[in-house]
């Protein structure tokens, strides 16, 4: 058996980078709210899937790079949707929450970059919620 290559060997870390850190995203969310939603039950379970081909893109990059960096680039389209979700949730509930409203209330915090405690707000001093559990101001 040869000794791998260069390539081979950073396709295999990128691919390990690429579990740790959909499972940092994911962690503590299975069995809560989240992963009972409708819509956001089936990005943790894509998420999920895309763990699964890192994994397996990671066996894969000692055997055939092409193959391994195409289940890759696969898995990270699983992922994609909760880091958007995650970065954007107002956005992509717009996009994607088809009927489902979400609002966004300001909150009394203190503005970013100020040291203080915002009492679990939002950093940006905002809350979001669905309309049936936001208070009107």
């Amino acid at each position: 058996m040869k000794k791998p290559g260069t390539d081979q060997l950073s396709l295999a870390l990128i691919c390990l980078v690429g579990v740790f850190v959909a499972l940092q995203n994911t962690k503590g969310l299975e069995g809560t709210e989240f992963s009972g939603g409708w819509l956001t039950g089936p990005l943790l379970w894509m998420a999920e899937i895309g763990i699964g081909l890192f994994l397996l893109a990671l066996v894969v990059a000692f055997i055939h790079r092409r193959v391994a960096a195409a289940i890759g680039f696969a898995a990270s389209l699983f992922c994609l949707p909760l880091y958007l979700y995650f970065t954007a949730p107002v956005p992509f509930n717009q996009i994607f929450g088809f009927g489902h409203e979400l609002k966004v209330q300001p909150r009394g915090g203190l503005p970013m970059g100020q040291m203080g405690d915002s009492g679990g707000a939002h950093p940006r001093g905002y809350d979001i919620c669905l309309p049936s559990s936001c208070r009107s101001h």
